[in-house]
C-alpha cells in the first residue's frame, strides 16, 4: 500500500526499506477513506500494487466503498502510483450498481469484464433483470464504463424497452416511429417481438390490447400455446359495439390469434362472459364434470345447460357423462 510522502520519508529514516513508492510524487495529505480506497476487491486483506494497473472490477468496488464516481477514484487511484487505463472520461456520477454490472460469473469468486471488453446482450438483460431496471440504463452505464456492445445504444431505446409487454402499435403512437422500425430495432436490443404487427393504428386497437379494455397497461399477454381467450373477445365486443368475429380478426392481426378449437358467438352475450369467468381451462384442454359442476354452481345455471353451452363455445367435454338439468345453488 502506497504511502504518502512525509509517512513514506520517515519510515525510510527509520529503516524500512520495502516501501512501495511510484514513480511520481505522491499526495501531500491522506484521506481517512484512502485505505478502503487502496484496498483490493478480495475476500482476504490485500491492497492494489503500486505501479499496476488497477482492474475494472477494483475500480467501482472502492469507488462504492468511498460513495464515489468512478472518475473521483480514478484520479485518487492514480495519484497513489495505481493507474487506472481507461481510455476515455470516466462517470462523474457514482452508482454502487457498478460493481454488478460488470459481473459475468455468479459462482464462487465470481467473473469480471475487463477494461475494453464487450458486454453481450445477454449480458445487458440479465442485469436488468438482476437490478429491476430498464436494459437501457444498463448499457449506457456500461458503455460509459469503457464496456463495448454489440449496439449502439440510442437515446430512444429507454423508451422502447419500458415495458416489455407494451404492444408496438402503443409505442409507435407515442414515440412517432413506425411500427417496423420499432420491431426492427427491438431485436438488434435482443428483444425479438412478432414481425406481424399492421402499419397503422386502428381506433379501437389499444382498447382491444389492454386488459382492462381501457387502452392503458396492463396490457393483453401473448398466449403462443393456448391463444387469446374467448372470453377478452366477447368482453371487447361489448364494450366497442363490434361483433367477436371483428375482435378476433383484429387481435389475430396484431398478434393476438384465437385457438382453432374455439368456436365465437355471432354475438357477444354477458351469460357467455359470466360462465367464461368460471372456467380456468384451455382450448387445448378437457373439460371434465368437475369443472362443470363447479361452473354450475358459480353460475346459478344447471349442469346441463353449461356443458352443453361450453361445448358451443368449443370446449371438449366427455359424451358419457349425463348431465341433471336441475340448476345449482348459486353461490
Amino acid at each position: 500500500m502506497p504511502l504518502p510522502s512525509p509517512g513514506a520519508s520517515r519510515l525510510t529514516e527509520l529503516g524500512y526499506d520495502d516501501i512501495e513508492l511510484p514513480a511520481t510524487p505522491l499526495p501531500r495529505t491522506v484521506d481517512p477513506g484512502d485505505a478502503l480506497l487502496l484496498k483490493a476487491d478480495t475476500f482476504n486483506l490485500s491492497w492494489l500494487e503500486v505501479g499496476k494497473h488497477v482492474s475494472l472490477r477494483n475500480l467501482p468496488a472502492s469507488a462504492g466503498r468511498q460513495g464515489q464516481s468512478p472518475a473521483e477514484a480514478a484520479r485518487r487511484l492514480t495519484a497513489f502510483g495505481c493507474p487506472v487505463p481507461a481510455d476515455h472520461p470516466l462517470p462523474d456520477t457514482p452508482d454502487t450498481r457498478d460493481i454488478v454490472l460488470i459481473r459475468t460469473g455468479p459462482g464462487g469468486n465470481g467473473e469480471w469484464l475487463e477494461w475494453g471488453a464487450e458486454a453481450s446482450i445477454g449480458h445487458v438483460r440479465n442485469v436488468a433483470w438482476t437490478l429491476q431496471c430498464n436494459p437501457h440504463t444498463v448499457a449506457t452505464r456500461l458503455t460509459a464504463l469503457g464496456i463495448r456492445l454489440p449496439y449502439t445504444p440510442e437515446p430512444e431505446d429507454e423508451r422502447i424497452l419500458q415495458d416489455p409487454g407494451e404492444p408496438i402499435l402503443a409505442i409507435a403512437q407515442e414515440t412517432g416511429r413506425r411500427p417496423a422500425d420499432i420491431v426492427s430495432r427491438l431485436a438488434e436490443l435482443g428483444h425479438p417481438r412478432p414481425s406481424t404487427v399492421p402499419d397503422t393504428l386502428e381506433a379501437d386497437d389499444l382498447r382491444i390490447l389492454s386488459e382492462e379494455l381501457d387502452g392503458r397497461s396492463p396490457w393483453l399477454e401473448r398466449n403462443t400455446v393456448g391463444g387469446v381467450q374467448l372470453r377478452h373477445i366477447l368482453r371487447a365486443a361489448l364494450a366497442t359495439g363490434r361483433s367477436p368475429a371483428d375482435i378476433a380478426k383484429r387481435l389475430d392481426a396484431l398478434g393476438h390469434w384465437l385457438h382453432e378449437n374455439a368456436k365465437q358467438p355471432g354475438v357477444a352475450d354477458v351469460a357467455d362472459i359470466r360462465l367464461l369467468e368460471t372456467v380456468d381451462r384451455s382450448f387445448l384442454d378437457a373439460v371434465h364434470p368437475e369443472h362443470v359442476l363447479r361452473s354450475a354452481s358459480r353460475t346459478g345455471r344447471s349442469p346441463a345447460d353449461v356443458a352443453a353451452r361450453l361445448t358451443a363455445l368449443g370446449y371438449r367435454l366427455p359424451d358419457e357423462v349425463d348431465y341433471p338439468e336441475v340448476r345449482a345453488l348459486h353461490r
